[in-house]
């Protein structure tokens, strides 16, 4: 059985679902530390003038090192009308703009407290429109403690996991002969990024998953799929 861990995103990009799309069983990694300027609040679609990053502002100062799953959304700032209002005007004349675009402003735009329930929020939205079924956990709620390498290998047994599929950047920290030794293969995503119709001049990867929905509709997930090799 293949375990895919990762930390929440806001809109993530497309090897985020594919990862998830690997996994038998996926594990949002929400009991870790937060880090300011991260993807955990924000992420980048596509303007006529280049990439634009749609930031998400959270309550940060004063608190010690808050988990991502303890983070509050600061909505003394109008950011969920300005994320639409950007949306709306550089995907409205996307092909599949009109057939998504309601709901995800819905999400967008409720008084969300914390940032971990409006992430998990836009994610069961973007796998239910490109018709991904998995299961999806949340570390916090599993009881299982340790930290770095262990507590990513006590998670994965305690699933009864066989391989874990990680990102790329695992290989900078992870102990893969631990993992070994356990009886988990680890398996590192090398993810090509596939290329599909976009608006406004020459093609530009890495965007939020957004950009990807409003132009390609239902045919996403087969270049979200296509762009993960295992190596």
């Amino acid at each position: 059985m293949i375990v895919g861990i990762l930390q929440p995103s806001y809109l993530p990009w497309l090897g985020f679902l594919e990862q998830i799309g690997k996994a038998d069983t996926f594990v949002l990694y929400d009991d870790v530390q937060f880090e300011k300027g991260s993807w955990r609040n924000r992420n980048r679609i596509k303007t006529p003038q280049g990439v634009a990053w749609l930031t998400v502002p959270v309550l940060t100062k004063g608190l010690d090192f808050p988990l991502i799953k303890d983070v509050r959304i600061n909505n003394s700032e109008r950011w969920g009308k300005k994320h639409v209002r950007t949306i709306q005007q550089n995907y409205s004349k996307a092909p599949y703009f009109d057939r998504y675009a309601a709901e995800l402003f819905s999400i967008i735009e409720r008084p969300w407290e914390k940032l971990i329930d409006l992430n998990n929020k836009l994610l069961f939205f973007f796998l239910e429109a490109f018709g991904l079924e998995r299961n999806i956990l949340l570390s916090s709620e599993l009881g299982i403690g340790g930290a770095s390498s262990d507590r990513l290998l006590s998670i994965i047994k305690a699933l009864g996991g066989d391989v874990f599929y990680e990102g790329a950047a695992g290989r900078n920290y992870l102990d893969v002969e631990k993992f070994e030794k356990a009886g988990v293969e680890v398996v590192f995503q090398d993810y090509e990024h596939p290329v599909y119709p976009q608006l406004y001049n020459e093609f530009v990867p890495y965007l939020s998953v957004v950009d990807l929905l409003m132009n390609c509709g239902p045919e996403s997930l087969g270049f979200i799929m296509h762009g993960g090799e295992n190596k």
